[in-house]
């Protein structure tokens, strides 16, 4: 798990890479947006930014102290929509890969937390590297 790897500095003791929200979801935002505008401008903004409402409004019923088992059963279903995205040509195999490691590394309100701070973080430097439509 690269990604993962690169936004803990220390899992086990919850400790943030410091930069996983500045350099390492910018490199991501990069990486995505460049794969997408070689390949007929895949991963369009509204495109990902709806992955990342979705996940986002799941973090909230979390914090609301929703039923985290269901949020799971959501949260995953979602991994399924990013796959249907990518059947339909919509989203590039890095944005897959992405939304697969974050999603599936999810284990506790925490997880959920952590994967949306840095999706909301992409996708602002998404704003700045994607494509304008």
């Amino acid at each position: 798990m690269g990604l993962v790897n690169e936004i803990w500095e220390d899992k086990s003791k919850r400790i943030l890479n410091p930069v996983a929200f500045s350099e390492v979801a910018e490199r991501y935002a990069q990486a995505i947006a460049d794969e997408g505008k070689r390949n007929k401008n895949k991963n369009a903004q509204s495109q990902v930014r709806k992955f990342y409402d979705a996940i986002f409004r799941l973090n909230e019923r979390a914090k609301a102290g929703g039923d985290f088992n269901a949020i799971l059963v959501e949260l995953n279903r979602e991994l399924a929509l990013v796959h249907y995205a990518k059947g339909k040509d919509k989203v590039t195999n890095k944005f897959v890969d992405m939304m697969k490691e974050l999603i599936t590394a999810v284990k506790n309100k925490d997880d959920l937390d952590v994967i949306t701070r840095f999706l909301e973080c992409f996708i602002a430097f998404y704003k700045i590297h994607g494509p304008t439509r």
